[in-house]
């Protein structure tokens, strides 16, 4: 089994900073693209990834804010959040593709989440 477990949430006035963290534990071989998504309501959406190599991907919206980095020893991935505004306010999941054993294909694996409130 894998578990992601994320910290890091909370409330944060406007223009305040944030951190969330997220490892990964379990029957790990690899660990292939690691991500952060939030959710609104209905609205599900991708915020940052970064690759096994380290390349990055960030929504429009938190680009220049959002830093999302990892630790390839701790099977750990974090999402520096500067500069926040009341529209960054969800609920933040965790997601990992992760391999479990040599043979195995990556499956897709989520946190249980963590809410983050920028107040105004």
């Amino acid at each position: 089994q894998v578990q992601l477990v994320e910290s890091g949430g909370g409330l944060v006035q406007t223009g305040g900073s944030l951190r969330l963290s997220c490892v990964v534990s379990g029957r790990i071989f690899s660990i292939n693209t690691m991500g952060w998504y939030r959710q609104t309501g209905r609205k599900h959406e991708p915020v940052a990834t970064i690759s096994s190599g380290g390349s990055t991907n960030y929504a429009d919206s938190v680009k220049g804010r959002f830093t999302i980095s990892r630790d390839n020893t701790k099977n750990a991935v974090y999402l520096q959040m500067s500069s926040l505004k009341p529209e960054d306010t969800a609920v933040y999941y965790c997601n990992a593709e992760v391999q479990s054993t040599s043979r195995s294909r990556a499956n897709d694996h989520w946190g249980q989440g963590t809410q983050v409130t920028v107040s105004s």
